[in-house]
Formats: C-alpha cells, structure tokens, sequence
C-alpha cells in the first residue's frame, strides 16, 4: 500500500509541474485556434455585430483578392530562396566546427549569436546597414570604387526580397548549425576510423558515412526551416514592411494588417481570419508533401 501510495503521490507531482505549460498550451495554442474558427465565416471588424456570412470571406480571398496570393507566393519564393543558403551553409558550419580544433568553442558561440537576436532588432540593423544614403553598405562599396552613387536596395521588390533573405538566412543558421552539430557528435568515431583504413576520402567519408547517419535528424531540421521561413513576419514588417508598394509583403504580414488595420487599411476580423485558415491549411498540406516525399525518397535510398 505505500509503495502505490509513492507512485500516485508522484503522479500528482508530475501533473502540478506539467500543468502551467499544460494551461499555456491550450491558451495560446488551442485557444487561438477556436477564435480563428469562430470568425472565420463572419463578417467582424472588432466592434459591434457579427454577421455570418457563411463562405463569403473564403470566396473573396479566392476570387477578388489578388495580393493575398501574390503575398503568398512572396512567402514561398523568400522560403524557398533562402533555405537553399541557410542549410547548406548550416550544415557547412557544423562539420567544421565538429573538428577538434583548438579555439573552435569561441566560433561556435560566436556564429550561434545571431540566433538570440529578436528578429525585429535584426530588420531594423539591415535595414540601416542597406539604406540609400548612409548605410555601411553603400559606403563600403562606394569606398573600394564598385559604385559611383549609392544605391536604393529597397526601390524594387528583388532587391528588398534580397535584403529579406540575406537577413532571414542571418538570423537562423546559427540555431539550424547547432543542430547539425548535435547530429554530427552522435555518429561514433568508429565509423570515420574504418573508413580511414579502407581508404575512403574525406567527400566519401561525407556522403557515404555522415549524410546517411543524420538523415533522420536532418528531415526534422528542413521540417522545422521549412514550416518556420513559411511563418516569417516580424522580420520583413521591421525591415521593409512589405515595401516598396507591398510587392515584399508576406502572407503573415497580410493577415496581420488586415487583422489589426495596419497600413491604412481597415480592420477585418472576420476575412484576416478566414486567410489564416487558409494559410494553416497551405502549411499542414505542405508538411504533409514534405514527410510523404523524404519516406519514399529514404525508402529508395534504403
């Protein structure tokens, strides 16, 4: 009887210390979740009544409103541009600083910096380093002779989308670099040894030993890049805030101009809402595309 005592009293231990989170959880996650739902197919602006409308929100989204898809499509050319720098050059990163090296313990907080910077202090720092007349970068260049005049990075939408994604990719390869590092320092030493003594070069070593024994690791890291450049925001609202004439605005930061009237529009409770669904779909369609392609391409491989 006290040994079943022990165990209840410890079951009770373990829910009081998981329930904060718990109630956390369901506040910001769940929560939100019955709201978005709630006004989706309503016709709110904040105040006053709420109209239903049934699917009137989702058919203009589709039929009468153009820059939301454009801003959707900003979102996936952004994501898709910047991740084919940001895991290589995360993956790059770790392998060198998987060797033992003295001083590599300095490169590793130092390149992992970046990461704990709020996003919006790191818009506002490119932002200022690319500005037209007195940013570092125009000065440099206009210092070793490549330019006459300065430049305005942020009069077109490739050049501000360029600013975003070098940016973006400065802001999250230190985190997806200490993952990879993490994979890295599990593969036992014993694999590289053998290899060694047959031969095998350093590429080989790569390609036959390193990229298979992190593949699953690195199927959630892509996952997580992935899902996580989708949602970018903050960024692009404190660096260019989807200038010059909304052409850089992404679909997080459509929905949330619309949601809280930013910009001059007006409030829209109900039609940012239906926009997000449709967004949360968007996203839950391409995270299952993601994992059904990696299981057969590592079936193939297999």
């Amino acid at each position: 009887m006290r040994k079943k005592l022990r165990l209840s009293d410890d079951n009770v231990q373990a829910f009081l210390m998981i329930l904060p989170f718990f109630i956390g959880f369901i506040m910001f996650s769940y929560v939100p979740i019955v709201y978005i739902l709630r006004y989706a197919f309503t016709n709110y602006s904040g105040f006053g009544d709420c109209d239903f409308t049934g699917l009137a929100n989702f058919v203009r989204a589709f039929k009468r409103d153009p820059d939301f898809w454009q801003s959707l499509l900003n979102t996936v050319i952004l994501s898709a541009g910047k991740l084919a720098v940001e895991i290589p050059l995360a993956l790059l990163l770790a392998v060198l600083l998987n060797k033992k090296l003295k001083g590599m313990a300095f490169f590793r907080v130092t390149l992992f910096l970046p990461a704990i910077i709020s996003a919006v202090i790191i818009g506002l720092i490119f932002s200022l380093l690319f500005a037209s007349h007195n940013g570092m970068v125009n000065g440099i260049l206009a210092n070793i002779g490549l330019i006459e005049k300065p430049i305005n990075w942020f009069n077109t939408k490739w050049k501000a989308m360029l600013i975003l994604g070098i940016a973006s990719v400065w802001q999250n390869y230190g985190i997806n670099m200490i993952f990879f590092l993490m994979a890295l320092q599990s593969i036992p030493q014993e694999l590289y040894d053998c290899a060694s003594i047959d031969g095998a070069t350093g590429l080989t070593r790569f390609f036959k030993i390193t990229l298979p024994m992190i593949a699953p690791i690195f199927q959630s890291i892509l996952l997580m890049a992935i899902v996580g450049s989708l949602k970018v925001c903050d960024l692009v609202i404190s660096c260019t805030n989807g200038q010059p004439g909304g052409t850089t605005e992404v679909v997080m930061t459509y929905i949330y101009k619309s949601f809280f009237g930013k910009s001059g529009r007006n409030i829209e409770v109900g039609y940012a809402s239906a926009m997000a669904l449709i967004t949360a779909i968007f996203l839950g369609l391409v995270t299952f595309v993601y994992l059904k392609a990696t299981k057969k391409l590592k079936e193939y491989e297999g």
